[in-house]
């Protein structure tokens, strides 16, 4: 998918034409924005952190939301999914690496976590997401072979109750590695916008 957070909505708006349809976006409010603005076939991706708070009026425009970080905003996904009678699929974000400054589940809580929403209605998990370190393409490898370990491990076990099949990682940096390591989705900003003027 192409990240448009650091473009503005005429540039983003340029995207459709050129056939990419799926865009992502860090910030609720800049989705709000740019979703108001470019054609309504565009499929949002919310990539970033989502607030509680935001959930209500960000649920009616996205197609997926890669970033759930916690229980507490799975919880309110599903309440109001429900609420407005609709399913919204999610990603679940891990914290593959362990580092203090990103967030995301741990990988030793995800089981538990999948299995508390199998009787969910209103929000259906589709697979994990991760950040990688900011390194070498290369040494961020493990960390895309542990989320596909951990993707493939709980789709096994989960069999018929979750639909595990998406794995969103990688980035300009490093999305060649993710490919190889079995990413469905890449959030690619940098390596199309930079340059361009007015980014």
């Amino acid at each position: 998918m192409a990240v448009t957070k650091t473009v503005s909505a005429e540039l983003a708006g340029l995207l459709p034409g050129l056939g990419v349809r799926d865009l992502g976006e860090n910030r609720p409010q800049e989705l709000w924005d740019k979703a108001g603005k470019l054609p309504s076939d565009v499929r949002w991706h919310l990539i970033g952190h989502l607030q509680r708070n935001k959930i209500e009026r960000t649920l009616p425009l996205v197609g997926m939301i890669h970033s759930i970080d916690s229980m507490r905003v799975l919880e309110a996904l599903e309440k109001e999914a429900c609420k407005q009678g609709r399913t919204v699929d999610v990603l679940l974000e891990v914290n593959v690496s362990g580092e203090a400054s990103k967030g995301g589940f741990a990988v030793e809580d995800l089981g538990r976590l999948v299995e508390a929403t199998a009787g969910y209605s209103g929000v259906r998990l589709r697979g994990l997401m991760t950040m990688a370190p900011l390194q070498d393409a290369e040494e961020c490898r493990s960390v895309f072979a542990r989320l596909r370990e951990e993707r493939d491990r709980l789709a096994a076990q989960l069999s018929g109750k979750h639909d595990l099949t998406e794995l969103s990682m990688g980035m300009s940096n490093d999305f060649e590695v993710a490919i190889e390591e079995g990413a469905t989705m890449v959030r690619l900003g940098t390596v199309l916008w930079e340059g361009v003027e007015g980014e």
